[in-house]
């Protein structure tokens, strides 16, 4: 891992992300564990071995919604966007509160002189065709190892080997991971506790998610719906309409987004996707000449879409025309790096 890559060089924002991260997380486990312990004192060790486990059980629950909320979050609200830049380390954060739960239910069981009965639980084939009596810990195993996948490959040097595409794909398995806790609470901790606040938490989290991802969507497919022009091009607008080291994002009819660029008179378009991470271009700015993406700072020249040296990416671009004073795109992609600028 260590041949050409370096260690991330903490600036003051990770700083500042980090330690409000690590700080509310400790304060809801040690304000969780306090009240609990004051409402109904654990009886033995076994007892507080417990409250650990749904402390910090709960917490990666919370931290897991948190996560799945923050990119609709910064699709509806560009002030939010900070959030995204770090969301790596939230996940990492959140596989460590996750393991920690495991290992104290693990410590339950030693404490118990149970391990083998765990075991046998989880080997009881039978109880997998029930929906009573489920062996739900497997569910929390499974959704544990989706995380630690995850963490592992947070590293870029796994997405440069990977690639973005597959990388993406492969991170995309945090829903699958979520699903997985979503069924470990509804078959596990629901059955075992007869209050209302683990359904409430359980169902709030999953409205929460689904309504942020469906608002995000809707809104950004009405945003940057194009309309049509002769011979299937799409009509972007005026080059005035395009702000100045800015950009406007058009959708094709395929669901692709172009990013259309606008450096004083100088106008191009490419793919919406950074080479590095998938990151939205058409958010971020022309620094330097440069097409800038907002997550991570990669850059791509305006006219061909190549990284300047020694960077080596290279994005798809598209060809435009000034057709009745409107700044016009062929959805039809060009060979990644072709030169494709025009001057209003």
């Amino acid at each position: 891992m260590s041949v050409g890559f370096q260690a991330v060089q903490w600036n003051r924002a990770k700083f500042i992300y980090d330690a409000i991260l690590i700080g509310c997380v400790t304060a809801f486990i040690g304000t969780f564990i306090a009240v609990e312990s004051w409402l109904h004192p654990p009886k033995d060790a076994g007892g507080w071995i417990d409250l650990r486990i749904r402390a910090f059980g709960i917490c990666a629950f919370l931290m897991l919604t948190v996560i799945l909320s923050i990119g609709p979050l910064a699709r509806l609200s560009p002030r939010l966007l900070p959030l995204l830049y770090n969301r790596r380390h939230f996940g990492v954060l959140t596989f460590l509160i996750a393991l920690a739960h495991a290992g104290f239910m693990i410590e339950w069981y030693l404490g118990q002189n149970a391990l083998p009965s765990l075991a046998a639980e989880l080997t009881k084939w039978s109880d997998y065709g029930k929906f009573i009596g489920f062996p739900f810990k497997v569910l929390g195993l499974a959704a544990l190892l989706v995380l630690f996948l995850l963490a592992s490959t947070s590293h870029d040097f796994w997405l440069a080997f990977l690639t973005p595409r597959t990388w993406k794909a492969l991170h995309m398995a945090l829903y699958a991971g979520y699903g997985f806790v979503v069924m470990h609470v509804a078959l596990g901790a629901m059955q075992n506790s007869r209050g209302a606040a683990i359904p409430v938490m359980l169902g709030a989290s999953l409205v929460l998610v689904s309504a942020l991802h469906l608002t995000a969507g809707r809104r950004e497919q009405r945003k940057h719906a194009a309309k049509l022009a002769s011979e299937g091009w799409l009509i972007v607008g005026p080059p005035q309409s395009i702000p100045d080291k800015g950009a406007a994002i058009v959708s094709a009819h395929s669901g692709e987004r172009i990013a259309v660029f606008r450096d004083g008179r100088q106008i191009g378009a490419v793919t919406n996707l950074c080479a590095h991470q998938n990151g939205p271009l058409g958010e971020g700015r022309i620094i330097d000449g440069c097409i800038t993406c907002p997550w991570h700072g990669y850059q791509y020249k305006l006219e061909d879409g190549c990284a300047p040296a020694p960077f080596t990416e290279k994005l798809v671009t598209y060809k435009l025309r000034i057709n009745r004073g409107n700044v016009e795109v062929d959805p039809r992609p060009l060979p990644a790096g072709t030169r494709a600028t025009i001057s209003s």
